[in-house]
C-alpha cells in the first residue's frame, strides 16, 4: 500500500506541473452529487430491525489530457456521509452496518469521509489509470453503489481499444474501501477473516456485429479463487420499437493457494450453503436471460443454475478484520460486505447463489415517456430459487427454497427549477426456509441531484 501511495503522489506532482496545458482543464468535468437516503430493514424472524437516514455528498473532478503523443491526466474524488437519524435496534460495536459506519458505542458515527485520486496516461486508444478511486464495472468485478456512497478500489487498470470493435481490459487491485467506510482494507471472500492484496484480471469484449457482443474474462484473487467468465449478448431488432435480447453468462470458479489448502482464515463460507469440500471454492454457474421490448414495455424472463459442489463466489469482504484474526469488538471493520456481482440474481436483499440452487426470475418494466410522462419509470421483479443444498436441511439437502419480490419507481425532473433532481422508491420482500438468511422486508427512499460545474 505504501508503494502505491508513493507512486500516486509522484504522479499527482507530475500532473500538477502540467495542469495549465491545453486539454487538461479545457476538457475537464467537475460535478457535485447529493444523495439523501432512507434505509429500512424489517427482520420478520425477530432479529434487529434497522431504520436509518443519511446524506451523501460526492465530488468528482475528471480532467482531460495534456497535448502530445502521450497525454497525462488526473481524476479526483472526494466523498462524505452525514448521519441524519436512526440506526439498528440493539446495535453493538461488533454488529456490521453496511449503510453507515459504527462508533465505539455501537451507534452510527456522525460523519465520515474519504478522498481519492487516479493518475492517468493515454497513448493512442490505450488508457492506464493508477490510484485509489477506481470503480470497475466488469463481469468479474462490479463496484457497488447500492447505498449512500460508492465502493472504490486501489490499484491499476489498463483499457485498450486499438483494434476496432475490441475492448481489452486488464489490471491489478490491492485494496478496497467499502460503501460505508472511510478506510481501505484487503480483498477477500464471504466468510473469510484473512485477506489478499492481489486481485488480477484480464479480458475482452468483442463486438462481432452491431447486435452481437462476446465476452471472455479471467481473474484471480490470490490465495482464494480463480474465475473464468464467458458471455454473449445479442439484440435482435424486430421493428422500430421492438427487439428481443439474449444475454448468456457462464462462470467457472476454483480454489487458489491457501483456500484449497484449508488454511485458517482463508475459507469461503459458500454463502451459508453446502460445499463438497468445506470452505473451498468449487463452482460453476450459468444464467440465461431473454428480454422482449415493445415501445415502453420490457418483459424479461430467465433462469440460473448454481452447480451442486459449492456456492457462487465473488469478491466480498466477508468477515475481514484489522489484524487478520476472527472478528471481535477490538478488530471489527465497518462497512464490510456489500459487494456486487454480474448476475441478475444480485437483488435487493438476497443473491440466490448457494449450491444446487435453480432460480427462475422475471421482470417487467415500463417507461412512461411513451404516454407523455418523461422521466418516470417503474419495474417489478420476482425471483424463486429451489433445490438449495443448505447445510442444515434434511439428509438429501435438496428441498430448501426461497423467493424475493422487488419493486421500484424512479422519477427525474426533466425541466424547470428542479431539472435533474431524481427520486426513487424501492421495496423488497424476501422469504425462505433455508438457514442463514432471515426473512425480511426492505424499503429504500432515495433523492439524487447532480450539479455540473461549468
Amino acid at each position: 500500500m505504501k508503494k502505491s501511495t508513493l507512486a500516486l503522489a509522484v504522479s499527482v506532482g507530475v500532473m500538477a506541473t502540467q495542469a495549465g496545458a491545453a486539454g487538461f482543464l479545457e476538457d475537464s468535468k467537475a460535478t457535485l452529487s447529493s444523495r439523501t437516503m432512507y434505509f429500512e430493514s424489517d427482520n420478520r424472524d425477530g432479529g434487529a430491525d434497522q431504520r436509518e437516514t443519511a446524506e451523501g455528498l460526492l465530488f468528482n473532478f475528471i480532467s482531460g489530457y495534456t497535448p502530445g503523443t502521450v497525454g497525462f491526466g488526473l481524476d479526483v474524488q472526494g466523498m462524505t456521509g452525514i448521519h441524519l437519524g436512526g440506526g439498528i435496534d440493539g446495535h453493538t460495536p461488533t454488529t456490521a452496518n453496511t449503510f453507515f459506519p459504527t462508533d465505539t458505542d455501537g451507534s452510527s458515527v456522525d460523519t465520515w469521509s474519504r478522498l481519492g485520486a487516479n493518475a492517468k496516461v493515454k497513448l493512442s486508444k490505450t488508457e492506464v489509470k493508477v490510484g485509489n478511486a477506481l470503480q470497475p464495472n466488469l463481469p468479474i468485478l462490479v463496484a457497488n453503489d447500492g447505498r449512500l456512497l460508492p465502493q472504490t478500489f486501489s490499484g491499476g487498470t489498463i483499457q485498450s481499444k486499438e483494434i476496432d470493435n475490441l475492448t481489452i481490459n486488464a489490471g491489478k487491485l490491492e485494496h478496497q474501501a467499502a460503501r460505508a467506510s472511510s478506510n481501505y482494507s484487503g480483498l477477500s471472500v464471504n466468510g473469510a477473516y484473512k485477506d489478499s492484496n492481489n486481485f488480477m484480471f484480464a479480458g475482452a469484449d468483442w463486438k462481432v456485429t452491431k447486435d452481437l457482443t462476446l465476452q471472455a474474462y479471467h481473474s484471480e484473487l490470490e490465495d482464494f479463487y480463480k474465475q473464468t467468465f464467458l458471455g454473449l449478448v445479442h439484440v435482435f431488432p424486430i421493428a422500430d420499437d421492438q427487439s428481443f435480447k439474449t444475454d448468456l453468462r457462464y462462470f467457472d470458479s476454483s480454489s487458489d493457494g491457501k483456500n484449497g489448502q484449508g488454511a485458517a482464515g482463508y475459507t469461503f463460507n459458500n454463502n451459508g450453503g453446502y460445499a463438497k469440500n468445506a470452505g473451498e471454492v468449487d463452482n460453476k454457474t450459468w444464467s440465461a436471460m431473454f428480454t422482449y421490448t415493445l415501445g415502453g414495455h420490457a418483459l424479461m424472463l430467465g433462469h440460473q443454475r448454481v452447480n451442486d459442489d459449492g456456492g457462487f463466489v465473488w469478491l466480498n469482504q466477508g468477515g475481514v478484520t484489522k489484524n487478520g484474526q476472527p472478528a471481535n469488538a477490538a478488530n471489527h471493520i465497518d462497512g464490510q460486505g456489500g459487494s456486487s456481482f454480474y448476475l441478475f440474481t444480485d437483488s435487493m436483499i438476497n443473491q440466490f447463489a448457494r449450491a444446487g440452487e435453480n432460480t427462475t426470475f422475471g421482470q417487467y418494466s415500463y417507461d412512461f415517456a411513451r404516454v407523455g410522462v418523461p422521466g418516470l419509470k417503474a419495474a417489478f421483479a420476482y425471483l424463486h430459487g429451489t433445490d438449495i443444498k443448505a447445510v442444515a436441511t434434511a439428509a438429501d439437502q435438496s428441498h430448501a427454497s426461497e423467493w424475493e419480490r422487488d419493486m421500484r419507481i424512479d422519477y427525474v425532473f426533466q425541466d424547470g427549477f428542479l431539472k435533474g433532481f431524481g427520486a426513487t422508491v424501492r421495496r423488497a420482500n424476501y422469504r425462505g426456509d433455508a438457514p442463514g438468511i432471515a426473512n425480511q422486508d426492505q424499503t429504500r427512499v432515495i433523492f439524487n441531484y447532480t450539479y455540473a460545474f461549468k
